[in-house]
């Protein structure tokens, strides 16, 4: 009789969420919360998952922990390893969100510089990396588990510049080459850890609202075929159902959510 919602159900699945207290983190969070799931809040501002936890505590009495995570940083990559195996914590699966980036971040291309370049790598795609490392060896273990990487149409897709024309925005460079890689590390990933029963897909977000310019919020509007710019929810949506069963015979894909930009 229940059947479908026995599969969508996270009742007491834990799951990290790096980059926890972003934009998009906050959302997935509340989503997870909803769902009655375990909730490993990981955020390089540990005060602010401090606050997150206290706000989902109040609002679902979900049970959260918050760690502070630096995704670019190994060392502190295995300190929350090491909380988690001290605290006796499952992972039943990881939300790899975080969105680390350097101040040169936005430099136009031409002006971008090698260092800079290399810094961005580092912190973001080497971060997805690290902690998909040390999270797929408790998963080894485990013999389950679950990775969801927030990957973008723009590693997919190149960019339509004319959108920011009359805007100080751009879309970077470094954002297309790490969201490309990670559409392909997560095909890699999938293939790789699918004999410990380890499932692993990327889900690509078109454009976010987040109080841009109202010409390029127009200029966006325009241009997708739904007719409006994507909101946080439209993401935890996509994450929930990639970490639920509903989707246990999905791996190795890249859900794209944009609103039919990437149809046209």
């Amino acid at each position: 009789m229940n059947k479908y919602n026995n599969r969508f159900s996270l009742d007491n699945k834990t799951m990290i969420v790096t980059g926890a207290c972003g934009l998009l983190g906050r959302e997935i969070c509340k989503a997870l919360a909803e769902l009655n799931a375990r909730i490993v809040l990981a955020d390089i501002d540990i005060m602010a998952a401090k606050n997150l936890k206290e706000e989902l505590w109040d609002a679902y009495g979900a049970s959260i922990v918050a760690f502070p995570l630096d995704i670019s940083s190994e060392d502190s990559v295995n300190k929350l390893v090491d909380e988690l195996s001290k605290q006796t914590i499952s992972v039943d699966g990881l939300v790899n969100n975080a969105y680390p980036r350097n101040a040169a971040y936005g430099t136009i291309f031409e002006n971008i510089t090698r260092d800079s370049w290399r810094e961005n790598i580092d912190m973001h795609l080497n971060g997805y990396f690290n902690v998909s490392q040390k999270i797929a060896r408790i998963m080894m273990q485990q013999r389950q588990g679950n990775i969801v990487n927030i990957a973008s149409i723009y590693g997919m897709l190149g960019p339509d510049f004319s959108i920011y024309e009359g805007t100080t925005m751009t879309m970077p460079a470094e954002y297309a080459a790490i969201k490309g890689a990670i559409i392909n590390f997560t095909r890699y990933l999938a293939t790789y850890l699918a004999a410990y029963n380890i499932r692993v897909n990327c889900l690509s977000p078109g454009g976010i609202f987040n109080e841009q310019p109202v010409s390029f919020v127009e200029k966006y509007k325009q241009r997708t075929p739904m007719g409006r710019m994507g909101n946080p929810e439209d993401i935890a949506g996509g994450v929930l159902f990639l970490l639920s069963n509903l989707s246990s015979y999905i791996t190795g894909q890249n859900l794209v959510i944009d609103g039919g930009w990437s149809a046209w």
